[in-house]
Parts: C-alpha cells; structure tokens; sequence
C-alpha cells in the first residue's frame, strides 16, 4: 500500500479559520491546546483528510507540540489521516451491534462496493471501515456515513443505502424500520394510560 500524496502546505480558509478562532476562544488563557479535536475536525471537513500539513498547522496555531497531535489524529477513528471516499462508511462492531448482525453488515457492504474494510473504491466514491462504539446501541446494528447514522439496518437495507448514495440520493437517515427515533419497537408496552 502506497501513503497518501502530503501537501506540501495548509492553511484554513477564511470562513474555517473564524471558527477556529471562535474554538480556540472557548478555553482560557494557556488552554488553548483543549481545542485541537475541534480544530482537527475542521481541518478534515476543509481538506477531506487530514494531511500532516493540516496537522502541523493546528499545532503552531495551538502552540503545542506536532507529536501531540499527531497522537490525536491516530487515536480516534473519527480523523483520517489518509484519504477516505467520499461516502465514508463506518460499520460499528461493538458487542450490540455484533449480537445484532454487524458482520453480516460489514459483508454485504464489501460484496455492495466491492472492497474490503480498510479500502477505498477505485472511483473514490466509498470508504469501509469498522469502528468501535458510536453510541447508538438501542437502535443497533447501524453504520455512520460521513455525519449520518443509519440504523437498525438489515444486510439488504444496507445496500438499499448505498444504492442510494451511489445514484447520488440522499437517502433517510435514522432508523431503518418503523420507529420513532430510539423508541422501542411496535407499540408501547408500558405506560399506556394517561392520568
């Protein structure tokens, strides 16, 4: 596997760069280093990936370290350090959504797209990775793509997803079957009279 092409260079746009600034007000004086996930995350939205040149950019605006935050980019799965697709599929493999079929999950997403976990479309479109915990447990299994969450997702209405995005649909984000938000499914059970 061949690394990403590094820009030799970065800077925020004008528009980023006021919200950097505005993160980076938030912490008192000698704290500015608490907004470097802030900042990473707009160096990702700016660039699509974060390039070391944006990494080191948000360390000379923080005034620490670049290995610091380099450290902070590699630990969270939510900032990619190498070019993702443009639809970034991100499958959650913790126990709820395993119990509940995220393998199953992740196989239809690789037969759908034709890659594997950790793989990039050959057109750039999709990206396929598993992640660990996204917190939306009650309504498992589910994927995130770029900032949506779909849920309670079957092998088929998976693919139904990313048929949509590949014909440049937005399809519904949420849950996949008919509930409301987290709610439990069906009717309710408990609580069914008013006073």
């Amino acid at each position: 596997m061949s690394l990403p092409e590094q820009p030799a260079s970065f800077a925020f746009t004008p528009d980023f760069r006021s919200r950097t600034d505005a993160y980076i007000a938030k912490y008192p004086e000698g704290r500015q280093a608490s907004a470097v996930l802030p900042l990473l995350d707009l160096a990702q939205r700016q660039h699509g990936w974060l390039p070391r040149a944006a990494m080191d950019h948000v360390a000379e605006l923080l005034a620490m370290p670049v290995i610091r935050v380099y450290e902070v980019a590699s630990f969270y799965t939510m900032l990619n350090t190498e070019p993702v697709g443009e639809h970034h599929v991100q499958v959650c493999r913790t126990t709820p959504c395993w119990l509940r079929g995220s393998d199953d999950i992740t196989k239809a997403c690789e037969k759908r797209l034709d890659i594997n976990c950790g793989e990039r479309s050959a057109d750039g479109k999709f990206s396929l990775m598993e992640v660990e915990c996204l917190g939306a447990c009650v309504n498992a299994p589910m994927v995130q793509i770029n900032d949506d969450f779909y849920e309670d997702l079957t092998p088929e209405s998976a693919v139904e997803v990313l048929d949509a995005l590949a014909k440049g649909e937005t399809p519904q984000s949420g849950p996949q079957i008919e509930r409301q938000t987290s709610a439990p499914e069906g009717a309710l059970t408990t609580l069914k009279e008013t006073s």
